[in-house]
């Protein structure tokens, strides 16, 4: 298997897997090993597989026998295994003399070497990831809405500061490893390397809409945490109005024992 073709077949899948939080790849066996950054392997049956920290692994042409052995695999080195796995498909085809980009269903480059491949791959995982905490951000916000509308409706504190604190501390953790872990916003090191590969990239964001997803999630992050910080905020205005009548209610008693002992001496 050379480096200008890495998968057999000039029509395959493309599979981007969500497996877990993180995968523990160092250990990887460097003969099994076609490219690093990110890291490209040989699948024993035929496709590659090109895997990432964040949790992702994305598969070219395996066949499903041969993915159900590489998850095995996988398993022990996954970290925070979903219960469901976050899958992004699609359908490829090497054709050397078409231009590359999308064409009746599948895309269309002009070689399957691992460079490409990879390019592919970094793409597909970050649309996978992004699809998997739309979903977690959406679950968000059924949570913290009954918040604002009891507040709206009553205009009184509607929860309990550590189950917002909880709700802001789930809402750092998307924006950690969406930013921190998986830079989705940032160009892959690869292009650094193979300039020639910046219109494929270009064409495959502006498919997957990565960035205008991005920018939701930002958007929707900030707003959601906007929105629970003001609660905990009103909630510790309470407990702090609560201390201040207490003190007032302490010297008010203390006032009082002092006139008793003054009249009845």
């Amino acid at each position: 298997m050379s480096a200008d073709h890495a998968v057999e077949s000039t029509a395959f899948n493309a599979r981007a897997l969500l497996l877990g939080t993180r995968l523990e790849l160092r250990g990887w066996p460097e003969s099994e090993t076609l490219a690093r950054i990110p890291l490209a392997v040989r699948v024993p049956g035929g496709g590659i597989a090109v895997l990432f920290r964040y949790g992702v692994a994305v598969l070219f042409g395996v066949a499903p026998e041969a993915e159900r052995a590489l998850q095995e695999r996988l398993a022990p080195l996954v970290e925070n295994r979903y219960g469901s796995v976050e899958e992004e498909t699609l359908a490829m085809r090497v054709e050397p003399d078409r231009p590359e980009g999308l064409a009746e269903g599948a895309l269309v480059v002009q070689s399957g070497g691992v460079a490409r491949l990879q390019l592919v791959a970094d793409v597909l995982s970050k649309s996978a990831l992004l699809g998997h905490y739309e979903t977690r951000l959406g679950a968000e916000f059924d949570r913290i809405e009954p918040f604002a509308e009891q507040l709206e409706r009553s205009g009184r504190n509607p929860g309990r500061t550590r189950e917002l604190l909880k709700r802001i501390g789930g809402l750092l953790r998307i924006e950690q490893r969406m930013v921190g872990r998986a830079e989705i916003g940032d160009k892959p090191e690869l292009l650094w390397d193979h300039p020639e590969l910046e219109r494929l990239y270009a064409l495959l964001e502006a498919e997957f809409e990565v960035h205008e997803r991005l920018a939701v999630m930002e958007r929707k992050l900030d707003l959601a945490g906007r929105t629970v910080r003001t609660l905990v905020d009103l909630i510790n205005a309470r407990h702090s109005l609560r201390v201040e009548w207490y003190i007032v209610a302490l010297i008010v008693v203390e006032i009082l024992l002092t006139l008793y002992g003054m009249w009845f001496r």
